[in-house]
């Protein structure tokens, strides 16, 4: 993960490296994706979620589109 100041720093970085654009989000959608797919995986029993389970994490987090469907 890579942190930037804004999208025209996102996009001038990836132009610099000739490489397409990724994901990008915000830290609040970090912090709501971060709670749910790290809080309990120390708790006995956790188990890996499914991809279903997954993209529920990250809508949501606000976390939508292509690069977020499994």
């Amino acid at each position: 993960m890579l942190v930037f100041r804004s999208e025209e720093h996102v996009n001038r970085w990836c132009e610099m490296r000739g490489l397409d654009r990724g994901a990008v989000f915000t830290p609040e959608q970090l912090w709501a994706l971060a709670k749910p797919w790290h809080g309990k995986r120390l708790d006995r029993g956790w188990k890996r979620f499914t991809p279903a389970e997954a993209e529920g994490v990250f809508a949501g987090a606000g976390l939508t589109g292509p690069f977020w469907h499994l």
